[in-house]
């Protein structure tokens, strides 16, 4: 069986306070972008991942495709099955393409072996990967809280929008960004400022991460720069970096972009 994980993006990102646990609490958005990965299930006699497509450094069985059937197994007698992952999306660029294919592979094991679990306990599996895997599971926009992983329902569509994101030859660590974040409960909650009109976004909707990672990545402050230049009615840095998106009123090209970054149109 086949599926075809997708990418988001985070639209706004408040790291609101340190958590006991050394992780952070925070607020965002997560929306579902059409930038996609493959993942296929074929019964083998030993359980294996091959990664095809964009290089992931280090063992694939250690990656989160490999322990999501692991956990799955441990409570369902399901078989043997090869897992080979075609990565399409970019890696280290905040697009939460690992996050997506382990869910999606929780949902396949799920379908090909009809084993009735619920939702919630599809989510509960995913949480324990990562903290965005659980979006996935239900794949709609959500206003997410808490280490990311409680989710709200909501009501945003961008479908009237043309998008567009630039992701630079760049590749930033996560708990980098983390460590130079400054937490700070935001005068506003993006729950409020989410439901303002698109127009509205600029200045209001913020990515708490930009400040340190432009510091270091200047490139990646430019590419913001750009897609404003280029008119753009809303551009920020997904995640953690190092990708921006931006959001366009009508098809736009950007070829000085494409230059020196991959970018991808009519997401």
């Amino acid at each position: 069986m086949l599926s075809f994980p997708n990418a988001k993006i985070n639209l706004g990102l408040n790291i609101t306070e340190k958590r006991a646990d050394g992780y952070h609490n925070l607020e965002t958005v997560f929306y579902p972008i059409n930038i996609k990965d493959s993942v296929e299930i074929t019964d083998a006699e030993v359980t294996s991942c091959k990664i095809h497509g964009i290089d992931i450094p280090g063992n694939p069985n250690d990656n989160l495709c490999f322990k999501a059937y692991q956990l799955v197994k441990k409570d369902y007698d399901i078989p043997a099955q090869q897992i080979n992952l075609l990565k399409n999306i970019p890696v280290g660029a905040g697009l939460g393409g690992g996050s997506a294919d382990c869910a999606f592979l929780i949902k396949l094991l799920n379908d090909k072996f009809s084993l009735g679990i619920a939702v919630d306990k599809m989510e509960d599996y995913a949480r324990q990967l990562g903290a965005d895997c659980a979006f996935f599971i239900k794949n709609k926009p959500v206003y997410a809280f808490n280490k990311g992983d409680e989710f709200e329902k909501c009501e945003l569509d961008l479908s009237a929008w043309y998008k567009v994101l630039v992701k630079p030859p760049v590749h930033v660590s996560t708990a980098d960004a983390y460590a130079h974040v400054k937490p700070q409960k935001p005068l506003q909650s993006l729950k409020e400022i989410i439901h303002l009109p698109p127009t509205t976004w600029k200045n209001k909707v913020i990515n708490d991460f930009e400040l340190s990672v432009f510091a270091k990545y200047p490139q990646i402050r430019q590419i913001k720069t750009s897609l404003y230049d280029a008119g753009a009615t809303f551009a920020l840095m997904s995640g953690s970096g190092s990708s921006v998106f931006a959001i366009f009123p009508e098809a736009v090209k950007l070829p000085e972009l494409e230059q020196n970054n991959l970018v991808f149109y009519n997401i």
